[in-house]
């Protein structure tokens, strides 16, 4: 395995800290604004920490994966919301890049990678989240294009210019006859509605109706009736971006519990003086090393062109639970402190804990991964 950082990938990784160290301040006005700043994602996309990984000529910067997640993780210290700008931007752009029709790549992908606009995941429906390969939203020929009915809950429902959407094309099995489409969100037949979500607030997560909502053929994305599980393959990537970013979150706060801990004196001597103290966060800083590192060999398998969908069910389930169990230490450590709304500790906590469920349940990754190594053992 190679994880050697390259200069241009450490150009990357320091923009990102600098952007990190700028948005840290305000972490907690954008989650009562409940929006991430147009401004911002400008200045993201304008040094290059959306989907570098993406072509040239699409906006990109021809980048590795691992790059992407080196990005993620340093941004998710300043903030973790605004770091899924990058990882959304990311599982966009690789679905727009291989399936989407040249035309609607060109218009499409360079918006996401300039952060101009934002192109939603529409994957999850309020009555079937994690059966999301047996949709309920439906799709039918009409006027030369399609008309999409049914219900979808997604991030940036709310901010989100356009969304792929899974709808039912044709009657069949789970997984089968359901397609992709590119629907623009400003088309008749959509409405919005906000989720009172308790963490990841700036995302504007929430549910979007569509009703009668008409879009062009050119809008299908890879082959119909085959859409879930051709489109599905990018989810691996971004699994393996979800895991470093909740990570970057849990070691910012380790980071400052180790200082706290040093600072803060108890019967005349240190609190990190103190095994009771030391070593719970000696721990987590051994497991935050090892989820990296999963999650890093996962992007370096999807950089050779080999097989990660395992690896990636990996650090989807177990990087936010070691980034929840992590940051609830860290909490428990700083003592009356960590239980204050003002410091950014019960946030990330929120945060990570959403994390946990949305782009695939530990339920669900488990299976995957089962699935996965019983075909392995059982290949001739």
């Amino acid at each position: 395995m190679d994880f050697v950082i390259d200069d241009a990938m450490q150009g990357y990784v320091d923009a990102a800290a600098e952007v990190a160290a700028q948005i840290a301040p305000g972490q907690h006005q954008r989650e009562q604004d409940r929006f991430i700043a147009l401004e911002l994602r400008r200045d993201m996309g304008g040094l290059g920490l959306i989907a570098p990984e993406l072509p040239m000529e699409l906006g990109g910067r021809d980048e590795r994966a691992l790059t992407s997640g080196m990005i993620a993780e340093q941004i998710a210290r300043g903030d973790l919301t605004v770091a899924y700008v990058q990882v959304i931007g990311s599982l966009v752009g690789q679905v727009l890049v291989r399936n989407a029709r040249p035309a609607v790549a060109a218009r499409w992908i360079p918006r996401v990678t300039s952060g101009k606009d934002l192109v939603a995941i529409g994957l999850s429906e309020p009555g079937a989240g994690s059966d999301a390969g047996n949709p309920s939203m439906t799709a039918r020929a009409e006027r030369g294009g399609w008309v999409l009915e049914g219900t979808k809950s997604m991030s940036f429902a709310m901010d989100a210019s356009a969304a792929v959407v899974f709808a039912r094309t044709e009657e069949g099995r789970r997984g089968k006859g359901i397609s992709a489409f590119l629907v623009e969100l400003d088309r008749d037949g959509i409405e919005r509605r906000r989720a009172p979500d308790m963490g990841t607030r700036a995302v504007g997560r929430g549910m979007i109706d569509f009703s009668g909502t008409w879009i062009p053929e050119e809008n299908v994305l890879g082959e119909l009736g085959s859409g879930f599980t051709q489109v599905m393959q990018g989810f691996d990537f971004s699994r393996a971006l979800i895991g470093l970013q909740v990570i970057g979150a849990a070691q910012v706060t380790l980071d400052e519990t180790w200082e706290y801990t040093g600072t803060r004196t108890a019967f005349d001597q240190p609190l990190s003086s103190f095994q009771g103290v030391a070593f719970p966060l000696a721990e987590a800083e051994t497991l935050l090393a090892a989820a990296r590192l999963l999650c890093q060999r996962t992007l370096w398998l999807k950089d050779s062109g080999l097989p990660h969908t395992k690896e990636a069910a990996m650090c989807k389930w177990w990087a936010p639970k070691t980034a929840y169990d992590v940051i609830h230490q860290c909490l428990l450590s700083h003592g009356q402190y960590g239980y204050l709304t003002d410091r950014p500790l019960e946030q990330r906590l929120r945060d990570v804990l959403g994390l946990q469920i949305g782009d695939g349940t530990a339920q669900i990754m488990k299976l995957v991964i089962a699935r996965h190594t019983v075909d392995r053992e059982l290949a001739p």
